[in-house]
């Protein structure tokens, strides 16, 4: 298994459909430092510029939907991969 880039380019939005992609596994690290970053109770603004570079002050909106999207798809993953992980090996064949 090739491992996932540490700091890659992020889409404006992430994906929102119900399977995992390569786009997911490319940006493991950027969901876990937003994951890690709420938990801390970290400023949106800040998690956007370190984690998905996106200056929120030149581009507030585009800076806002990034993170919101980016969020979602993390908190998506981490539960995805709980579910397949209690569903065992040959229950998760038959989802994937």
């Amino acid at each position: 298994m090739q491992m996932p880039p540490l700091d890659p380019n992020v889409a404006d939005l992430a994906p929102s459909g119900p399977v995992l992609t390569s786009y997911d596994d490319e940006h493991v690290v950027t969901y876990i430092r937003l994951l890690q970053a709420e938990g801390e109770g970290a400023d949106w603004r800040e998690v956007a510029r370190l984690a998905l570079h996106i200056d929120p002050d030149r581009e507030p909106d585009r800076a806002r939907k990034a993170y919101q999207s980016h969020l979602a798809r993390a908190k998506w993953v981490t539960e995805h991969a709980r579910l397949l992980r209690e569903r065992g090996p040959k229950e998760t064949k038959k989802v994937l």
